[in-house]
């Protein structure tokens, strides 16, 4: 009958001893981080851009009429929890403040346009805005970029002047940091 060998148990253990050894070291200071890297960036927004809301291209119900570009500069406070998510505020040299926030690579801003819409009976409907837009140069996003595009959609009441469907007004939108 052949005869079986038993393994060398010598070579387990001191590969487990090896690994113990690399544990403690690797959970020293000497092997953290070197505070001089710099974080990598995050989304935030914070000081003033101008906000352009392109006229020439602007949609009404789906269909292409030029409207006048409507030309703003926004101050930005903002801070993020990580890296997918911040909030802050946007104040409007136009006179008007509202909440904005970013989530999935995409700032939003909502704001509620009092006598938006006024109907040939003299009543007025308000119109619901919102801004989506991100980092853009170029095709690419890019965190931290000083240019960011999307658009400027403001929907209506459905039912405002006797129509079913709401008035639907997009425009390509653009916010470039000055400072």
């Amino acid at each position: 009958m052949p005869r079986v060998e038993s393994p060398d148990r010598s070579g387990i253990r001191v590969s487990a001893a090896a690994a113990v050894g690399l544990l403690v070291w690797a959970g020293t200071p000497a092997a953290t981080p070197a505070t001089g890297v710099p974080a990598p960036p995050t989304p935030a927004l914070n000081g003033t851009y101008q906000a352009v809301s392109i006229g020439d291209w602007a949609k009404i119900d789906d269909v292409y009429r030029p409207l006048p570009t409507v030309v703003q500069t926004w101050t930005i406070e903002s801070s993020c929890s990580d890296p997918q998510t911040c909030d802050g505020q946007v104040v409007s040299d136009a006179g008007w403040s509202a909440d904005i926030h970013f989530q999935t690579q995409t700032w939003t801003l909502r704001r509620t346009l009092e006598h938006w819409q006024p109907c040939p009976d003299d009543t007025v409907y308000p119109g619901h805005q919102l801004y989506r837009f991100y980092p853009m140069t170029g095709g690419t996003y890019v965190v931290g970029d000083s240019v960011l595009a999307g658009d400027d959609t403001t929907t209506g009441e459905p039912g405002a002047c006797g129509v079913g469907y709401p008035t639907v007004i997009t425009l390509p939108f653009r916010l470039v940091r000055l400072s």
